[in-house]
């Protein structure tokens, strides 16, 4: 048995349980979330839709054209903005979003208010009053 076959089914065993692995969590928990650019765009698609539904009830389909032209200027604008930084490095905008996420945690467990301390399941505590 030579040394260099072992490497490669050892790499080709590892790809087939990480693919299995996969496969599981997917089934398990649906299919994993976009990546944040995309989420970004999906965003942006539903601000412009948004936007024209508020502008229907003030002032009818010109108001709701209106609105509509008026978010896809400013998510143009923002677009003009972001999208060379995406393109140069694209894990930035992955990077910023899992710290918002830890920064929102941090935000809501500091307004929580403290909870007592609870007992253990199997924690007796013996009164000596």
């Amino acid at each position: 048995m030579s040394d260099a076959a072992e490497p490669d089914a050892w790499a080709a065993a590892c790809e087939e349980d990480l693919a299995a692995e996969r496969e599981r969590h997917e089934s398990e928990y649906g299919p994993p979330p976009l990546d944040a650019g995309a989420e970004l765009r999906r965003l942006a698609d539903a601000v412009v839709r948004t936007a024209g539904a508020l502008g229907r009830p003030l002032g009818g389909p010109a108001a709701e054209t209106a609105a509509r032209r008026a978010a896809e200027q400013l998510i143009a604008q923002a677009r003009a903005v972001v999208q060379p930084a995406l393109e140069r490095r694209p894990d930035v905008l992955d990077h910023l979003t899992a710290a918002g996420g830890e920064l929102l945690a941090a935000y809501r467990s500091a307004l929580r208010p403290p909870r007592p301390p609870q007992p253990e399941p199997g924690d007796k505590r013996t009164d000596l009053g």
